[in-house]
């Protein structure tokens, strides 16, 4: 199947939800990402990264190194009170704008 395009803003969504399961290096959190949507949704690294900086600036995430489970020094990000809250409002938009777009769907 081909890569399918993520929708703009989704990417912030996912990796606060993924997040909020536990701390995930990027590596795990992308992995998980594809695994989830049963592989249809493929998060590059040059997305990843500057993603996760924007959550460290905003506060929603923190970051502290340690070593993955193939013996690697990686940073392992979890989720914050603020990435918590973030991740409602997210979610809350996401449905949002999702219904809206169905209900064109539906009656256009």
């Amino acid at each position: 199947m081909p890569k399918s395009d993520m929708p703009p803003g989704a990417l912030t969504l996912l990796i606060l939800r993924v997040l909020q399961s536990g701390s995930l290096h990027g590596y795990a959190i992308a992995q998980r990402i594809h695994v989830l949507s049963s592989e249809v949704l493929a998060v590059e690294e040059g997305s990843l990264y500057p993603a996760l900086q924007k959550m460290l600036l905003k506060g929603w995430v923190t970051a502290e190194w340690g070593i993955s489970e193939t013996n690697r020094k990686v940073r392992f990000y979890r989720l914050t009170v603020a990435g918590r809250k973030q991740l409602q409002a997210e979610i809350s938009n996401y449905d949002r704008v999702t219904d809206a777009i169905q209900a064109i769907l539906r009656t256009a």
